[in-house]
């Protein structure tokens, strides 16, 4: 019985899952590895780490399926680009996302190249985490590497390449480099000529579910593929996770609840203004073909629930290892039902949308002495939820309204911190049967572009829905207070941590 593969890379690891015909999850296989800081604002990955763990999730999910797997495609993080040199050795390591460095790029940029106008072609906003401002601070700070440079791909598409095809990239993919025309669906001549590259040095952009290539036969022994096993085009991990969440119609997101917290729907046609651009909410390619999308999210999410456990819960991380238990189950069970008293700012890392603030902290109001454990975290992951409901209040306002999310990823695991959400964003959550939704999202491609069914068929007859989560009438009115005083706290604490910060 023929299968296919998702394989998604993450920043802190990577997986790969095999699905027979009929969408059953036959196995998967993850590996993590580490990110590295080696001056402030950094964030780097060694992509050569990368692409070994790649291989070793591909062989074991082969091994393990027990079935012939006869296509792939790969949902990747968005932004890190890998410099490549005419023999295909690897010249730095990867920048991700949250790397801060290039932020001192956009000045000068928008000096050559107007933010409107930049928002009219890509779809996005000028911020430090897109491709073309790493290249510019690549260019600028190992300039002679950036001149050995034949190639600068991402983990899509730099996967490819390894596993010997022609590199691809998806358009959702493509659309987070800020190099791409997202209406005529083509890199822009401009905006490469500004990041100092040529149109060969990067991937193809092909629309998602596009066949890329053939695997040779070598690489497919070696991984345990089958003889002629096609690499199809997958592309931005957030848009491939919403496709595996069921999100193929208007008014339906996902809401991945990983290292970031983020919120994906799709729309029929591209959505830009104003207002959403003042929000940095971007508009580009979905991994459904004709579709667009936008991501709002916290980059603080999931982050700040493992600074929680890391810095609090030391006896739960104990008893997890001598009980076979998870830490963050264990320290939920501490958390009250009820919402807590507290109102949490949670920028313990920069913001996301909708103000890329960096500079302001996070903040803690209304502890006292009877304070516990288990408020504080309810507080903190309210603070995550009200961030996100700021975001969904700020889509539902601009032509892109949500009735229903769909939960995926760790946070998705566990009904108490989902009920939480549902409560404070007042929209229901629904989970569905494969939590890791970025993996089926990229084998549902796989297994469309081998025939038979469309994406939309395959969605009805893949996603299954396990249980929604409405919100409590009680606990929603009390977090309708409660995020119109988030609303106003966000201007006075900004303005304060200025004043504190001011140099003297």
């Amino acid at each position: 019985m023929p299968a296919t593969m998702g394989v998604d890379i993450g920043t802190t690891g990577c997986k790969a899952a095999a699905f027979d015909e009929g969408g059953r999850l036959l196995s998967n296989a993850y590996r993590e590895y580490p990110l590295s800081h080696p001056e402030p604002g950094a964030a780097e990955l060694d992509s050569a780490e990368v692409l070994c763990a790649c291989d070793e999730v591909i062989r074991e999910a082969c091994a393990k399926s027990g079935v012939s797997v006869e296509a792939l495609a790969i949902s990747s993080q968005g932004e890190s680009f890998t410099a490549l040199d005419g023999e295909g050795k690897i010249l730095h390591p990867a920048l991700v996302s949250s790397d801060a460095r290039p932020g001192g790029q956009i000045p000068w940029f928008l000096r050559s190249f107007p933010k409107e106008r930049l928002y009219q072609i890509t779809g996005h906003t000028p911020q430090a985490l897109f491709t073309i401002f790493k290249l510019l601070w690549f260019r600028e700070k190992r300039g002679a590497l950036f001149q050995r440079s034949r190639h600068f791909l991402c983990f899509e598409d730099l996967l490819q390449k390894h596993l010997g095809i022609e590199p691809h990239m998806g358009w959702p993919l493509a659309g987070r480099t800020l190099l791409f025309d997202v209406n005529a669906h083509r890199w822009n001549a401009e905006l490469l000529s500004l990041a100092g590259v040529q149109e060969s040095q990067l991937a193809k952009p092909v629309p998602s579910g596009s066949v890329c290539g053939i695997l040779p036969d070598d690489r497919c022994d070696a991984l345990g593929l089958a003889k002629g096993c096609r690499v199809v085009a997958g592309g931005h991990d957030q848009s491939c996770g919403a496709l595996g969440a069921g999100v193929v119609e208007e008014g339906i997101a996902m809401y991945g609840s990983g290292t970031v917290d983020c919120i994906t729907p799709c729309f029929r046609s591209p959505i830009r203004s104003a207002n959403l651009a003042q929000a940095n909410l971007v508009t580009y390619d979905f991994a459904l073909p004709r579709h667009y999308t936008t991501v709002a999210y916290s980059l603080t999410g999931g982050n700040l629930f493992r600074w929680f456990r890391d810095e609090f819960g030391g006896m739960e991380k104990n008893l997890a290892k001598s009980g076979g238990r998870d830490a963050y189950d264990l320290l939920l069970e501490q958390m009250p039902d009820e919402p807590s008293r507290l109102l949490v700012l949670p920028y313990f890392t920069p913001s996301g949308t909708p103000y890329f603030d960096a500079a302001t902290p996070g903040a803690i109001l209304g502890l006292r002495l009877d304070t516990g454990r288990g408020e504080i975290l309810r507080g903190l992951m309210e603070g995550v939820a009200m961030e996100m409901r700021l975001n969904l209040d700020l889509l539902g306002r601009n032509g892109i309204p949500v009735r229903e999310l769909r939960a995926i990823g760790g946070g998705a695991r566990n009904r108490k911190l989902l009920q939480l959400k549902a409560d404070a964003l007042g929209v229901p959550l629904t989970t569905v049967k494969v939590s890791e939704a970025g993996c089926l999202g990229a084998a549902m491609l796989s297994r469309a572009a081998l025939g038979g069914a469309t994406i939309e068929e395959l969605s009805r007859h893949w996603v299954e829905r396990v249980e929604t989560l409405e919100p409590k009438e009680a606990c929603r009115a009390r977090y309708q207070e409660r995020f119109e005083s988030y609303q106003r706290a966000y201007p006075v604490l900004k303005e304060l941590s200025e004043t504190m910060h001011k140099p003297a």
